[in-house]
């Protein structure tokens, strides 16, 4: 006996073979949307790069680059504000400026690394003339590459033949000692040599260098031309 449709059984494609039969009779224009492309071919929404390329390089057809002797750079500073002459970050950007660009306004004697010291009854005014520069340099010495003991050695040799020459204004140049681990050991040396032991009675003043000159690598030192004696310190007398 043939199950009729209210026997609970739903068969969904069983007219299917017969409709796409019948839809493949139909023309193409009626069973597609659009018709199909053959493969390769492009759709118009699809841009090609050359093309892009192409138009660019006729737009740009006319152009010529500037010479570089035609080029104006633009080197003047950024306007300062309506009221920059009281205006102190404007003041301090343009002086942080010229030291970044030239170095100027670097000053030696405002650095940790700055040191300096003044002898017996020797006036301040003398060191700081001695680290502007007003005494000629007449001799120095480089103890770079040299152990703490062989630097010594070569210290008293150069100071001694400096005494007898007469040179009153001498440098040394030790290093900043930025590679050692704790402190720079030559220029702390160094220092110790002019303050302590037999050469401070000969010391009138010593200061670290100019910039020109080696800065906080270097040191300046002003001898006598008479070493002190015990009773001269003890005594009375007027500042050299």
């Amino acid at each position: 006996m043939k199950p009729t449709k209210s026997s609970g059984n739903f068969r969904p494609f069983e007219d299917l073979k017969a409709l796409l039969e019948s839809r493949s009779k139909l023309p193409v224009h009626l069973t597609f949307d659009r018709p199909i492309k053959p493969f390769g071919e492009k759709s118009n929404s699809e841009k090609d790069p050359d093309d892009d390329q192409k138009l660019f390089e006729k737009a740009m057809a006319d152009v010529k680059p500037i010479a570089k002797e035609n080029l104006i750079e633009n080197t003047s500073p950024p306007n300062p504000p309506a009221d920059h002459e009281n205006n102190e970050d404007y003041e301090t950007l343009m002086c942080l400026k010229n030291l970044v660009n030239s170095g100027k306004g670097f000053v030696v004697a405002d650095t940790p690394e700055y040191i300096e010291d003044t002898g017996y009854k020797v006036h301040p005014e003398i060191t700081k003339r001695l680290h502007r520069g007003d005494f000629s340099i007449q001799a120095h010495i480089d103890l770079h590459g040299l152990n703490a003991n062989d630097a010594r050695s070569v210290f008293d040799t150069f100071l001694k033949n400096s005494l007898k020459m007469n040179k009153r204004a001498v440098m040394v140049v030790h290093g900043r000692g930025l590679s050692s681990p704790n402190h720079p050991v030559l220029k702390s040396k160094v220092r110790e040599w002019l303050t302590c032991g037999p050469w401070r009675k000969w010391i009138m003043a010593f200061s670290s260098a100019r910039l020109c000159d080696g800065g906080a690598g270097a040191t300046y030192i002003l001898l006598r031309q008479r070493p002190l004696t015990k009773q001269f310190i003890k005594g009375k007398r007027h500042i050299v």
